[in-house]
């Protein structure tokens, strides 16, 4: 079981494991997604893509590591993708930082961020990629599709076992504006929300 950092402890609890307001077809997708990683044999891979590998998919492959760990699945892996490379926008690294986990950057125009939610691990490597980089799982992985553009321009993920529609709304609609802090943290936490109750699902 992983040691959480204090301050990501504090935001679980208070924020992520409060249950999220789910319409009766949001419902259907995020049991569609639980059942996946509960039928899945051994280590469970999770691929999080959207069209630039910046916002979403990044936010959503840390806080589903942190979920899976928080509910003791340690044999669940999460990477995350594009449909083409930008870089791990600092917006979005922010609200990981505020969230509580610990962040080691790298440098250059694509830097690496190594990403910890708590001492000792498990550390996971951060950048923008597209979704079929060597560094992914390349068979037998479950796609969750968290933005509208990539679902509809993949509707076919190569080597997944399961491919799963769950956008999200980009947050980066607040960049440049005084309101991007809050706009990042609030789709970040609807975003672990969701994840905490399907990991919380599964031990059910």
């Amino acid at each position: 079981m992983t040691t959480f950092y204090p301050e990501l402890q504090k935001r679980i609890r208070q924020s992520w494991l409060l249950k999220p307001e789910l319409s009766p077809q949001r419902e259907q997708v995020l049991n569609k997604l639980k059942t996946a990683i509960r039928d899945s044999q051994e280590t469970t891979h999770l691929v999080f893509i959207c069209t630039h590998n910046s916002r979403r998919s990044h936010l959503a492959q840390l806080s589903c590591l942190a979920a899976a760990h928080w509910f003791g699945h340690d044999k669940v892996t999460t990477y995350s993708g594009g449909t083409e490379a930008t870089a791990f926008h600092p917006n979005a690294v922010a609200a990981i930082k505020r969230a509580g986990f610990q962040v080691n950057s790298g440098i250059g125009d694509n830097p690496t961020y190594t990403v910890q939610p708590g001492p000792g691990g498990p550390a996971t490597d951060c950048f923008s990629k597209v979704y079929d980089h060597p560094e992914n799982p390349s068979t037998d992985f479950i796609a969750v599709m968290v933005c509208s553009d990539a679902d509809e321009n993949c509707p076919f993920v190569p080597g997944a076992r399961h491919r799963i529609s769950l956008p999200y709304d980009d947050p980066k609609m607040a960049d440049h504006t005084p309101a991007a802090a809050a706009t990042y943290d609030q789709r970040l936490d609807q975003i672990a929300r969701e994840l905490f109750w399907v990991f919380d699902a599964i031990n059910e």
